[in-house]
């Protein structure tokens, strides 16, 4: 079944609560010349016009179309399917998967200011869009055959379905490609899958998933497209989670799940491939963490402004000035170095350890940011009523993921010393 098909909650609307301060105030005439929502340094007059009016276009659609929709979704731990169409009609997946035929669709500097936009207005719908399109439909343009990319990606190009990227295991995350534990065993025609995943996001609704296993006879990994209803796949979603609660990740089971050698993923021969993948996951994820530093500003000084203590504003204190002023230091040197990043891939040349910096960098000035943010809305800086405290609970798994800190910081030390720490 298309994912487009799948019924929506006609009551969430009730749940949403009071989303005062979740959309940033339009710029005062005193602020507007050096504060476009947030840019600072014009970061954003680096896009060609037509890009920029892309972008501009696509955040008029986050605004209208997603950000009232996430407060009653985020503390309901649901997906927005609603969203999808929206999502769809701005062509962003192809965006995402931007080699080859996908190419010609936007500049990497494009990709990113989408990615820090619409983790602005929530980062468990950008992360939904960073899988399915970085990770799996890349996956599938880069890597696939001709016949699986004419087969796979017309409807996953227009989200008409979905698909998950299954590489970490319940005991192996940060040393899967030395301990993966999945297993891929040829059978005549077909291969069967034995193992387990865990976090794998957009898996409880996916239509199909890249399972990466390790061929038990050559003892490589090679990845697997797995269709949803096939027997032996056992999906099952993660629940009590605190941040990034829209997202629906989960617990996988392969019981000997046996997927033909037409869906075995042609080029990709080795765990090479895969950290290709990861090495623009990290990209998309350090991109992620500049938007919620954004988000933070937002809310903080939208704040700020609003709210009076002692007869005045609280942005007329010095400390608050001092945390608002940090805060956007934060961003704007966030974005600065993806700017710098997004140069290098659309020239080809960025490196994983360049990958690994941004997204080590960008998402410890990220926590930082949102605890700034958090504490200008003092006692209401913990209550979901206030987008900032989504921002500071969902900061926390993008400071985990796609490579914790501390391993993205062990692959810098090792390029620049010469020396494996791990």
């Amino acid at each position: 079944m298309s994912i487009l098909h799948y019924r929506v909650e006609e009551d969430l609307m009730s749940t949403i609560t009071d989303t005062r301060y979740d959309r940033p105030r339009a710029a005062t005439p005193e602020r507007a010349s050096t504060d476009a929502r947030g840019d600072f340094l014009g970061y954003r007059d680096l896009l060609d016009p037509s890009e920029l009016r892309r972008l501009e276009h696509a955040q008029a659609v986050f605004e209208a179309d997603i950000r009232p929709v996430i407060p009653g979704h985020w503390n309901a731990a649901t997906f927005p399917f609603e969203v999808l169409p929206a999502l769809a009609d701005l062509d962003l997946v192809r965006l995402g998967a931007s080699t080859g035929t996908c190419a010609g669709t936007g500049s990497a500097l494009l990709h990113g200011f989408m990615h820090l936009e619409l983790a602005r207005v929530d980062a468990s719908v950008s992360t939904f869009l960073g899988v399915h399109s970085v990770l799996f439909a890349g996956a599938i343009e880069q890597f696939g055959s001709d016949e699986q990319r004419a087969r796979y990606l017309p409807d996953l190009l227009s989200l008409r379905t979905v698909g998950a990227f299954a590489l970490t295991e319940p005991d192996h995350g940060s040393d899967i490609s030395r301990a993966m534990t999945t297993t891929a065993t040829r059978d005549g025609d077909s291969w069967i899958l034995c193992g387990a995943k865990r976090w794998i996001g957009n898996a409880t609704f996916a239509d199909t998933i890249l399972v990466w296993a390790r061929d038990t006879a050559d003892g490589e990994i090679k990845g697997f497209i797995v269709q949803h209803d096939a027997p032996g796949l056992h999906v099952s979603k993660i629940e009590n989670k605190f941040a990034l609660r829209i997202t629906q990740n989960a617990d996988i089971l392969l019981d000997r799940v046996r997927v033909p050698e037409a869906d075995r993923l042609a080029g990709a021969t080795s765990f090479r491939e895969t950290n290709g993948l990861l090495m623009n996951s990290r990209v998309w994820v350090a991109w992620q963490s500049v938007g919620l530093q954004f988000a933070a500003y937002d809310c903080a000084l939208e704040y700020a402004l609003g709210r009076e203590q002692f007869g005045k504003p609280l942005a007329s204190f010095q400390l608050v000035q001092d945390k608002l002023v940090r805060l956007l230091e934060n961003a704007t040197t966030s974005l600065g170095t993806m700017v710098r990043i997004a140069q290098l891939q659309q020239a080809g040349t960025l490196h994983s350890e360049q990958a690994a910096l941004a997204k080590a960098a960008c998402s410890a000035r990220m926590r930082e940011s949102v605890a700034l943010g958090r504490g200008i809305l003092g006692g209401n800086g913990i209550s979901t009523d206030y987008g900032m405290a989504r921002a500071f609970a969902d900061a926390e798994a993008i400071f985990s993921y796609e490579g914790s800190y501390e391993i993205n910081t062990l692959v810098v030390g090792r390029a620049i010393t010469g020396i494996s720490a791990f």
